[in-house]
C-alpha cells in the first residue's frame, strides 16, 4: 500500500470513536468541547505533530493527522477527554493513508452519519480544519484534502438526492414528536437549549408543526432571544426551568453541558412528559424514567427511525460513491505529482550538474566547440529523460515509493520536500 508522508517518518491516520460501537455514554466520555479542542491543538503543537484536525460531534470524535505512530494521536485524544484508553481500544477505529482518506470521503458526504444524508458533519470539518490552520496545524496535503472533501460534499448534496429533506438529528426527533404525541398542535413544547441542534430542531418544529406553543429556555438568555425573534416564540428565564416543564407536554434537551442538567429531582410532573436528550454528553439523568409518566428518547433510538425518506435515500448511494471515487482519483493524482515531483527536480539538477561538467570538459579539449549547440541539444535529451521517470512514476501500476527509492540510490540523489 502506498504511504502518504509528507515527511520521511510520519503516516497519515484516521482515529476515533463514533455511534457505530461507542453508546451515547462513551462518546460522552471522549467528547470534546471548543476549550478542550483548543487545548488539545496547543499540545499537538508543543509536541511536534505536523499536521493535524479534530471533529467532536453527538454522534463521533475524530482526530485526522500525522503522527510516527497512531499512540501519539490516541495519547492526545485521551490526555483532553474523560475517556481512557482501554475504553478507547474497545470501541475505536484506526485507518492509515488510503483507508484514512476514504474513512474522511464518507464521513465528510453524509454516508458515514448516523441518519443518511445528514450533512451537518461537514461544517465540523470546515470549523475543525480553519481552528487547525490558525494554530499553524494544516500542511499541503490536509488542505488539499479537507477541499476535496468539501468539493465531494457539495457535489452529492447537488447531484443526488441522498439529502432530500435535509435528514439529521434534530429533523428525526421532530418527525418522532409528530408521529408519537397526539394532537400535536395544541401542547406546550420546551426546548431547553439553543445551539446548533437545538435551533435546527426548533425550526423543524415551526416548518412541520405549525406550532405556536414553543417556549425556549437557555441559560445565555440573548442567545434564546435571537432565535425566538426569528421565529416569533417565547422565552423564559433558566430560573423558570422547573415550572416550565410542569406545564410542558414535551421537552427537548439539547444543551451544551458536560453533565446532566435534567433528573427526577426537578420533575414535579401533573401530565404525561416526553423527553428527548439531543445531548452528547447526555444531559438527561436515567433516574428521570423513575417517574410515573415520563417517556425517555435519546438520540441513539431516533436513529433507528426509518421511514420512507431514509429508505429512498439509499438507492441514491451509488451515485454518491461513484462522486467519492471521481474526485478521490484527483486527489490521488495530485498527490502522487506532489510526492515524487522533489526527486525529478533533484534528478534533474544532477543530470544538469553532469552536463555542465561535460562541456566544461569539452569546451577545453575540442578546438572551435559549439557550446551554445551543445547545450540546446543537452537540455533537450535531459528534458526527455526526466519526462521518461516522470510518466513512469504516474502510472498507476507503478509502486512509486520503491521506485523513487530507486531513483535516488541509482543517482545518488536526495530530494528535498517542501
Amino acid at each position: 500500500m502506498e504511504s502518504y508522508n509528507m515527511s520521511k517518518n510520519s503516516t497519515f491516520y484516521a482515529l476515533g470513536l463514533s455511534y457505530k460501537k461507542a453508546d451515547a455514554t462513551i462518546r460522552g466520555k471522549f467528547s470534546l468541547d471548543a476549550k478542550a479542542q483548543s487545548i488539545l491543538l496547543m499540545q499537538a503543537e508543543a509536541e511536534g505533530i505536523e499536521s493535524l484536525i479534530v471533529t467532536s460531534t453527538c454522534n463521533r470524535t475524530e482526530i485526522y493527522g500525522f503522527a510516527n505512530h497512531p499512540y501519539e494521536l490516541i495519547k492526545l485524544l485521551c490526555e483532553n477527554s474523560n475517556g481512557s484508553v482501554q475504553e478507547f481500544q474497545e470501541v475505536a477505529y484506526i485507518y492509515k493513508n488510503q483507508e484514512a482518506i476514504n474513512h474522511m470521503f464518507r464521513v465528510g458526504t453524509g454516508l458515514d452519519s448516523q441518519i443518511l444524508g445528514d450533512f451537518e458533519i461537514i461544517s465540523q470539518i470546515k470549523n475543525a480544519f480553519n481552528q487547525s490552520k490558525s494554530c499553524g496545524l494544516v500542511n499541503t496535503f490536509m488542505e488539499r484534502l479537507v477541499n476535496s472533501v468539501i468539493q465531494a460534499s457539495k457535489k452529492i448534496k447537488t447531484d443526488t438526492e441522498i439529502s432530500s429533506g435535509a435528514t439529521s438529528v434534530s429533523f428525526a426527533s421532530v418527525q418522532y414528536i409528530i408521529k408519537n404525541v397526539a394532537d400535536i398542535a395544541n401542547k406546550n413544547i420546551l426546548l431547553f437549549g439553543t445551539g446548533k441542534i437545538g435551533r435546527n430542531t426548533c425550526e423543524n418544529l415551526v416548518k412541520h408543526t405549525k406550532h405556536e406553543q414553543i417556549t425556549l429556555i437557555n441559560r445565555t438568555k440573548d442567545k434564546a432571544e435571537k432565535l425566538a425573534e426569528k421565529l416569533d416564540l417565547v422565552v423564559k428565564n433558566y430560573s423558570d426551568l422547573q415550572l416550565e416543564i410542569q406545564k410542558a407536554d414535551v421537552l427537548v434537551v439539547a444543551t451544551g453541558a458536560q453533565n446532566p442538567t435534567i433528573d427526577k429531582a426537578i420533575l414535579n410532573l401533573k401530565k404525561p412528559l416526553l423527553i428527548l436528550d439531543l445531548s452528547i454528553p447526555k444531559n438527561v439523568h436515567e433516574n428521570v424514567t423513575e417517574v410515573e409518566g415520563v417517556t425517555l428518547i435519546h438520540m441513539d433510538h431516533l436513529s433507528q427511525i426509518t421511514d420512507e425518506t431514509l429508505e429512498n435515500r439509499k438507492e441514491h448511494i451509488p451515485a454518491a460513491e461513484a462522486i467519492i471515487e471521481e474526485i478521490k482519483d484527483e486527489f490521488k493524482i495530485w498527490t502522487k505529482g506532489r510526492k515524487f515531483a522533489p526527486t525529478i527536480n533533484a534528478l534533474k539538477a544532477k543530470l544538469n550538474e553532469i552536463k555542465n561538467s561535460e562541456l566544461d570538459f569539452q569546451s577545453k579539449k575540442i578546438a572551435d566547440f559549439n557550446e551554445e549547440q551543445a547545450e540546446i541539444i543537452s537540455n533537450r535529451i535531459i528534458q526527455k529523460i526526466t519526462t521518461h521517470f516522470a510518466n513512469h512514476l504516474k502510472d498507476e501500476n507503478t509502486l512509486v515509493d520503491e521506485s523513487i527509492e530507486w531513483i535516488e540510490k541509482v543517482f545518488k540523489i536526495e530530494a528535498v520536500v517542501k
